[in-house]
C-alpha cells in the first residue's frame, strides 16, 4: 500500500487526507478570499477597461495623421475593435487550455504580464498595422482573462458564498468599462475635445485658426463620397493638434496591469488544480491560506475533491466528435450557440464601442459625446449589480425573453428616431434639435440597464451549466469562442452599416433581428434554475432527445 493508503490510482484515502491536513502548513500568509477576489478581478477589470476604452479614443483616431490621429475609414474604425475581439476569441479558446496545464495563478500572472505589453504597444502604435497586431495581442488577453479568472475564483472560494465571489467577476468587467469611460471623459476635458489649428485650408471651406474636429467631420455630408471627404481632410494644411489624446487613453490600462501581476505574485494557486494535479499537500497548503472557521473542514473539502476526481476518472474525457455524432446532444449544443449569440445580437457593442460616434449623428458635439458615454457606463453598473439579485430570483427563460424583447423595442425605437428626428437633418446639411441627442441617450441607457441586468447573468450562467460533465469544457468553449466571433462581426460591420444606410436602417436591422432571436429563444431555450447539475444533465437528454 502506497503512503497514501491509496484507494484508487493512487488517490489518497480520508483518514489519510485527515492526516496530511493535521500536519501541513499554510503554503504561505493567510488571504481572506475577499482579498484574493479584489486581486484577480483585476483581470476582469482589465477586460473592460480594454474593449470600453476604444470609445473614446476613437474620435480623436479619426483626426488626420498629421494631427495626431490614424485618419481611419468606418471599415478601419470597426476592425480597430474587431480585431481585439477575434484576438479574444483565440485567448479564450487557449487560455483555458494553458491554465488547466501550468495553473490558473500561473496564467492569470503571464495575462498581467500580456496586459501590460499590449497597452504600451497600442499606444505607441505608428500605423495601422502595427495597431491591429497591436491589438490581437490585447485581445489574446482579454480573452484569457475571461476563461481563467472565473474558473480561479470559483475553485478558490469557499462554497457558502462562490456564486456571489463568482458574480462579482462579472460585475468588475462593466465598472472596468465605466472606469474607460470617466478616464477618457475627464482627458477628453483636459484636450478640450478633438481639435485642431488651421493654417491654411486651399479649398477655403474652412477659416485659418482652431478648429474642433466635429465642424471638419459636420461638412462629410457635403461631399459625394467619403474618399472626397477624406481628401478634403487630408489637404487641410495644421500647426498643432491634440489628435494624440487617444494615445494617453490607451496607456492607462497599463496601470493595473502591473497592479495584477503584483498582487498575483501574493495569492495562492487553486486548491483545485492542484488537486487535479494529485499535489494534495500543496492544495491542502493553499486552501489553508484562504479559509476561516466558517468554512467547511478543509478534510471534509479536500475529500470531496477527491472523490469526485474518482468518479471522473471513471469518465472519459468527451471529444467534438461525441456532441456532432450524439443527436441530443447536437441538438443542445446548437441551442448553447443560440444562446451565446443573443448575448451579441443585442447590439449590446454598437453602445459600448460607438455610442459617441451615434451621438455625434444625433447633433452633440464629439466632446459632449466622448463625457455623455459615461452615463452609458453608470447604467451598465447598476444593471450588472441588478444582475446579481435577477438570476436568483427569476426563472433563466423570462429574464432572458424579457431582455430580449426590451432590447427589440430599444432598437426600434433608436430607429425611430434616426428616421423622423436625425437623418433629415443630415440629409438637408443642419444640425438636429436637442431633444435628438437626449432621447437617444436616454434609450441607450435603458438598453445598457436591461442588457446588463439579464442578457450577461443568463448567458454566462447557462453556458456553465447545460452541457453534462464529460463534454463540459469542450461544448463551453467552442460556445464562448463563438460568442466572440459574434462579437467581432457586430464590431465590424457596425460603423459601415450606419455611415452607408444610416440609423433607420442599421437599428431597424438590430430590431429585427431580435424579434427572430426571442421567437428562436421561445421555442428552444431550455429552463435549468432550480435544478442541480446532474438534473439538468437528465433534463437536456429528455428535452433534446
Amino acid at each position: 500500500m502506497s503512503q497514501f493508503d491509496s484507494v484508487a490510482d493512487d488517490y489518497p484515502s480520508r483518514v489519510a487526507l485527515e492526516e496530511m491536513v493535521k500536519t501541513t502548513p499554510p503554503s504561505g500568509k493567510r488571504r481572506s478570499i475577499g482579498w484574493v477576489a479584489g486581486i484577480a478581478c483585476l483581470g476582469s477589470f482589465l477586460f473592460g477597461y480594454d474593449t470600453g476604452v476604444i470609445s473614446g479614443a476613437l474620435p480623436y483616431m479619426q483626426m488626420p495623421w498629421d494631427a495626431g490621429g490614424m485618419h481611419l475609414s468606418s471599415l478601419e474604425e470597426g476592425l480597430i475593435g474587431g480585431v481585439l475581439l477575434i484576438g479574444a476569441a483565440f485567448g479564450a479558446l487557449f487560455g483555458g487550455r494553458l491554465s488547466d496545464r501550468y495553473g490558473r495563478r500561473h496564467n492569470i500572472l503571464l495575462l498581467a504580464i500580456l496586459f501590460f505589453i499590449g497597452a504600451i504597444l497600442v499606444a505607441g502604435a505608428p500605423n495601422l498595422a502595427f495597431m491591429y497586431i497591436s491589438r490581437f495581442i490585447l485581445g489574446l488577453a482579454v480573452g484569457g482573462a475571461s476563461a481563467t479568472v472565473p474558473v480561479y475564483l470559483a475553485e478558490t472560494a469557499p462554497k457558502r458564498i462562490r456564486g456571489t465571489i463568482v458574480a462579482i467577476d462579472q460585475l468588475m468587467i462593466v465598472v472596468g468599462q465605466l472606469a474607460a469611460f470617466s478616464f477618457n471623459a475627464v482627458i477628453n476635458a483636459v484636450a478640450g475635445g478633438p481639435k485642431l489649428v488651421i493654417v491654411e485650408d486651399p479649398t477655403g471651406t474652412l477659416q485659418a485658426g482652431e478648429q474642433l474636429w466635429s465642424n471638419v467631420t459636420s461638412l462629410e455630408n457635403s461631399f459625394e463620397s467619403h474618399a472626397a471627404y477624406r481628401a478634403f481632410a487630408d489637404q487641410l494644411v495644421l500647426e498643432s493638434s491634440n489628435g494624440d489624446a487617444w494615445r494617453y487613453m490607451l496607456i492607462l490600462c497599463s496601470i493595473p496591469a502591473i497592479a495584477l501581476w503584483l498582487g498575483m505574485r501574493l495569492m495562492p494557486e487553486s486548491p483545485r488544480w492542484y488537486s487535479h494535479n494529485k499535489r494534495y499537500i500543496e492544495a491542502i497548503g493553499a486552501l489553508k491560506r484562504v479559509r476561516d472557521e466558517r468554512d467547511e473542514p478543509i478534510a471534509d473539502e479536500v475529500g470531496e475533491i477527491v472523490d469526485l476526481q474518482i468518479e471522473q476518472n471513471r469518465v472519459r474525457d468527451g471529444k467534438f466528435s461525441d456532441i456532432w455524432h450524439t443527436p441530443w446532444l447536437r441538438k443542445l449544443f446548437l441551442v448553447g450557440m443560440l444562446i451565446a449569440a443573443s448575448n451579441q445580437l443585442t447590439g449590446v457593442n454598437t453602445v459600448m464601442y460607438y455610442a459617441p460616434k451615434v451621438l455625434e449623428y444625433a447633433g452633440m458635439t464629439t466632446q459632449a459625446a466622448i463625457t455623455a458615454q459615461v452615463a452609458n457606463g453608470v447604467m451598465s453598473v447598476i444593471g450588472a449589480a441588478a444582475g446579481l439579485v435577477l438570476i436568483y430570483k427569476f426563472r433563466r427563460r423570462s429574464i432572458l425573453l424579457f431582455c430580449i424583447g426590451g432590447v427589440s423595442v430599444c432598437m426600434f425605437a433608436l430607429s425611430a428616431m434616426f428616421g423622423f428626428f436625425i437623418q433629415p437633418h443630415l440629409d438637408g446639411g443642419t444640425t438636429p434639435s436637442p431633444f435628438a441627442a437626449i432621447a437617444v441617450l436616454v434609450i441607450m441607457g435603458v438598453f445598457m440597464l436591461i442588457v446588463q441586468s439579464s442578457n450577461g447573468p443568463v448567458v454566462w450562467t447557462m453556458l456553465g451549466e447545460i452541457f453534462p460533465g464529460y463534454i463540459r469544457g469542450i461544448a463551453n468553449g467552442a460556445c464562448v469562442f463563438f460568442l466572440w466571433m459574434v462579437n467581432a462581426l457586430v464590431t465590424v460591420t457596425f460603423p459601415p452599416l450606419i455611415d452607408n444606410f444610416g440609423g433607420l436602417i442599421t437599428y431597424g436591422i438590430y430590431g429585427v433581428m431580435n424579434v427572430a432571436m426571442f421567437i428562436a429563444l421561445w421555442r428552444w431555450m431550455p429552463e435549468t434554475a432550480g435544478l442541480s447539475m446532474e438534473e439538468i444533465e437528465v433534463a437536456m437528454e429528455e428535452k433534446f432527445s
